[in-house]
């Protein structure tokens, strides 16, 4: 899901109706909602065009409009923000709890926008996941190769920069101006040992690529490929070590805890279900507080399972944009496909 906005006045973006040609018609029980069917059931084939995907199921990236462009806000509190603060000026990780859907992930978005970070370097964690990963790959057995391919001719062998790639932790502490923001997603699906190997790294802000830092004193500089794509950094004599450290902020559904000195030195925020009043806040600004307007059962649905079992806000706004595009929503019907508990008993 898309990070969450803070609801302005400026907020109110209509959301386009789910209509298809003109003069198409559907089977004779389609009734007045035809509108909306993209897909009939009835085996004709159309050229019906797709309608505008909801804000946060679009992948484009969005074209630069200027500095006047803010670009929407994170809906937040006063006290989750001062959290936010104060691990921005301690540079301290931020460690981001809550329940899925409650906007763990897209808080990295948000504080990257507002601080113009640039986009933001993620690592999203697994069972296997190691911390060389998250630091750089090297491909020695693609070197080998291009090396046996030029072996009659030396001069046109690739440099070994080109066989070495920063990850995206790597990446963030590349030495620059203006740190970058990493998200280091869903640790708590790591190996038990991960976050212990986080620690030297958190606090040293270094790290060495031991392929580079054999090299020659008169290869000491090297060229190496990033996570950003057609981006390249100087590496010197193996060491990449930040002057600003990263602004991190790693999230977890709670599925573990994290042994003491890895929370030490992290900042808690932990992010709860949205109530009533934020949750009207978060469809207005993704939708317009046009939206709103014949939502009232939706929220109020959502609000009653929310109660018995585990939903995410997002299943609230599937159900909102839907209903604003002229879909037949009802406790009955496809609101109760959206609005499906995500726990076991869901």
């Amino acid at each position: 899901m898309s990070y969450e906005p803070e609801v302005s006045e400026a907020s109110d973006v209509s959301v386009p109706p789910l209509a298809g040609p003109a003069g198409v018609a559907g089977p004779a029980d389609v009734g007045e909602d035809a509108s909306w069917q993209l897909f009939r059931g009835d085996g004709t084939r159309r050229t019906t065009p797709l309608p505008a995907a909801p804000p946060w199921r679009r992948f484009s990236d969005p074209e630069p409009t200027g500095e006047d462009d803010d670009g929407p806000r994170y809906v937040i509190g006063a006290a989750e923000t001062d959290v936010i603060n104060a691990a921005l000026h301690l540079r301290r990780p931020l460690l981001v709890t809550g329940h899925p859907g409650t906007g763990k992930s897209s808080l990295a978005a948000a504080i990257a926008h507002e601080l113009d970070l640039g986009p933001v370097l993620h690592w999203p964690v697994n069972s296997r996941s190691t911390l060389q990963d998250a630091l750089y790959r090297y491909d020695a057995i693609g070197r080998l190769q291009e090396t046996n391919l030029h072996r009659d001719s030396p001069g046109d062998t690739p440099d070994i920069g080109t066989f070495v790639r920063l990850g995206p932790m790597g990446t963030a502490l590349v030495p620059a101006e203006r740190p970058r923001l990493l998200l280091v997603d869903e640790l708590d699906k790591g190996d038990i040992d991960l976050p212990n190997d986080l620690l030297t790294v958190f606090e040293d802000g270094t790290f060495e690529i031991p392929e580079l830092s054999r090299l020659p004193e008169d290869r000491s500089q090297v060229n190496v490929l990033t996570a950003d794509p057609h981006r390249r950094s100087l590496v010197t004599r193996g060491m990449v070590r930040c002057t600003e450290f990263p602004v991190v902020v790693i999230t977890s559904n709670g599925e573990r805890d994290f042994p003491p000195a890895f929370r030490r030195r992290c900042l808690p925020l932990h992010l709860g279900d949205p109530d009533e009043t934020r949750l009207r806040a978060i469809i207005a600004s993704h939708l317009g507080a046009r939206a709103l307007d014949g939502a009232e059962d939706l929220v109020t649905a959502f609000l009653n399972q929310r109660a018995v079992g585990e939903l995410a806000t997002d299943q609230l706004l599937n159900a909102v944009f839907l209903r604003s595009g002229g879909a037949r929503l009802d406790a009955d019907g496809l609101l109760k496909t959206l609005l499906h508990r995500l726990n076991s008993g869901g």
